[in-house]
């Protein structure tokens, strides 16, 4: 059976191993994430918060798969839905959608929509996948299916983050 910790130590633990991420420091586990019905880990020191889905100001003449903008602590993020970027489907507005900020060494206020988080995922158990990554998906640096024949896209933020595509939101 699973030990059992605390909320606190859990923050305590989580809230270590961002640090040490925001310092560059290696870390094995990556940050999983649900987009859509894909499934991706994403590094660490790529994002510098996971937050709950605030609310959003929408932003008229721009393409469909920009949310529009999010207010966190003062500082204005434009709120990017994932899947529907990608081709997919509008991710829910709910209780488990959560917005993944772009980490500030990347030099924009960008912020990822995605359907929910799942926690920390050591690459430990993951298999590469054969298939060939997607060259229209510069972002994806790797692909891996885990003991349940599940597949992890890897996500790498700054490809996205400086795709030509990414950066026109207008119509």
């Amino acid at each position: 059976m699973a030990k059992r910790i605390s909320l606190r130590e859990f923050q305590e633990s989580l809230a270590a191993r961002l640090t040490s991420a925001a310092r560059g420091e290696v870390s094995q586990a990556l940050l999983g994430i649900e987009s859509g019905h894909e499934l991706w880990l994403l590094d660490l020191a790529d994002s510098s918060e996971v937050v709950p889905l605030p609310p959003l100001v929408s932003v008229p003449l721009t393409k469909p798969w920009f949310a529009g903008v999010a207010n966190i602590r003062g500082t204005l993020f434009g709120v990017v839905d994932f899947s529907a970027f990608q081709g997919g489907e509008l991710t829910p507005r709910n209780t488990d959608a959560r917005l993944v900020l772009a980490h500030a060494r990347h030099g924009i206020n960008s912020a990822l929509l995605v359907t929910r988080t799942l926690g920390l995922r050591p690459p430990v158990g993951l298999e590469a996948d054969p298939d060939p990554l997607p060259a229209e998906r510069p972002w994806i640096v790797g692909r891996y299916l885990d003991p349940q024949g599940k597949r992890w896209s890897h996500l790498r933020l700054r490809p996205l983050l400086t795709h030509p595509e990414f950066l026109d939101i207008g119509l």
